[in-house]
């Protein structure tokens, strides 16, 4: 018994400040999540331009940036050039300029009229833009997803609300997008609950160790706490149901009654650090992606192309269920797929039967609404999410891109309801998902409560005279007897 208490009293004065900012902050990044540039906001940054005048067809485009093999080519307007992107098999991006033929060389003057051009599009001011620095890292650049546009190039648009862009040194396209307040708020927020310090964060190997390890030691010290808590219950006085006074008994009691959620949040806390160690990861494979997609792009597969008459924001050819389809968003921000002779705004229940046929005989089709529990989110607004179901292994499909979303098998389906249900309390009880008000609610009264517990257990630190220290060793255990 004196060993619990004492690993459970040290490991609270060494980690009571962690839980307490891991709730509070918890709260504070569901409302205000980490900077990301999302869908609607990337094509809006899009500049319309005409892709009649395209002097290099996209076949040419794949052999002059000599990709014997890629994923995906997009074909943008940067700063009033055409520039086809492509994204290789092996994840690494390449730029062309569409007039020239010439690699994309992106420099302080490329991304500031990258920049501005973005802004103009999105109706935000950047009479003021200038670029501040190209870095490989900061604070809000640290993700992985950043790898392959790294360095990075900021610029300041001098806006009302301080908006920082930051472009590509691969692409020259805007990657990313943060205001003055969104950063603030993330600092108390996302930054100290993903432990999220650049200078940690860009090395990912030390940061997942190290944040992993902290996860498991706080989990140790909430389950002797527990441990503690239910021994200690004063069944001869059930009036009280503690043998404490003053804030002990609060932290006894307020521990008791809120540990099922504390344990499962801390868990799945941790569990939100597994990247592969207990549960799978959720990716498809390359060998996933032939079968569905039916092959690569390569240079005899795409078409010779004349453009378009009308202004284009972006077009993409891609394969899937081994046929080329490109993919135009018009001017004013519409969507459209083109597969041969057909022409639909999303990819058709037919492509998906044969990209089901090629995993399998026995592979099944059905759309994903929104309360499933399942559900994965496409990434333009209305597209449907195709769920191709081959025995215990199923593939989310975006019908707007035909991008594999996900990979769930029986370990990532478990880890969905052990880290996402208990973690972000996403239930279909609570009106199906994260932000609903019943969500909300819920939410807020149990990070209250759970904060309550910790700060219930700093307090007795003060009732001794060598504080934390004493309170750790010289613990009155008549007090506490079993």
């Amino acid at each position: 018994m004196r060993a619990l208490v004492l690993i459970h009293r040290w490991l609270g004065v060494a980690f009571c400040l962690l839980f307490a900012m891991w709730f509070a902050s918890g709260m504070v990044m569901h409302i205000v999540p980490f900077p990301a540039l999302v869908e609607n906001e990337r094509v809006a940054g899009l500049a319309p331009f005409s892709p009649q005048g395209v002097a290099v067809p996209p076949r040419d485009a794949l052999r002059l940036l000599e990709v014997h093999k890629a994923w995906r080519l997009r074909l943008v307007g940067i700063s009033g050039t055409p520039v086809y992107i492509s994204q290789r098999t092996d994840g690494t991006l390449a730029a062309l300029d569409a007039h020239s033929g010439q690699p994309l060389v992106v420099n302080d003057a490329l991304a500031l009229a990258s920049a501005r051009m973005h802004a103009q599009t999105r109706g935000l001011d950047y009479t003021r833009a200038t670029v501040v620095a190209p870095e490989s890292h900061d604070q809000w650049t640290v993700p992985n997803g950043f790898d392959a546009h790294r360095p990075l190039y900021r610029v300041a648009l001098g806006d009302a609300a301080d908006t920082h862009l930051y472009v590509s040194s691969v692409t020259g396209q805007v990657v990313l997008d943060t205001q003055r307040v969104e950063r603030a708020w993330n600092w108390a927020g996302s930054v100290v609950h993903w432990i999220y310090p650049t200078a940690l964060r860009k090395h990912w190997s030390a940061w997942d160790t190290t944040v992993w390890w902290l996860s498991l030691v706080a989990m140790i010290g909430a389950l002797t706490g527990t441990a503690l808590g239910v021994v200690r219950m004063n069944r001869l006085r059930a009036a009280s149901m503690s043998p404490f006074s003053g804030w002990m008994k609060w932290h006894h009691l307020l521990g008791l009654g809120c540990a099922v959620f504390v344990l499962t949040w801390i868990f799945s806390g941790w569990l939100s650090m597994d990247h592969g160690r207990l549960f799978s990861r959720g990716a498809a494979s390359y060998d996933d992606r032939m079968w569905i997609e039916g092959r690569a792009l390569a240079v005899p597969d795409l078409p010779q192309w004349d453009g378009f008459a009308a202004p284009v924001r972006e077009i993409e050819w891609f394969a899937f269920a081994g046929q080329v389809v490109m993919r135009v968003i018009d001017g004013s921000g519409g969507r459209e797929l083109l597969a041969g002779a057909q022409r639909t705004p999303w990819l058709t229940d037919a492509s998906i039967v044969a990209a089901a046929r090629a995993l399998g005989k026995s592979c099944t089709l059905a759309r994903v609404d929104e309360v499933d529990a399942y559900a994965a989110r496409a990434v333009a607004a209305g597209a449907p999410v195709y769920r191709i179901r081959c025995g215990e292994t199923w593939y989310h499909i975006d019908g707007a891109d035909g991008r594999v979303i996900e990979k769930l098998d029986a370990s990532r389906r478990a880890y969905r309801w052990a880290y996402q249900a208990l973690h972000t309390f996403d239930y279909p009880a609570l009106n199906a998902r994260p932000g609903s008000p019943g969500w909300a609610a819920t939410a807020f009264l149990l990070v209250l409560l759970a904060e309550s517990v910790v700060v219930a257990g700093e307090a007795p630190g003060d009732r001794y005279p060598g504080g934390f220290r004493d309170l750790a060793f010289g613990m009155r255990f008549e007090e506490a007897r079993v």
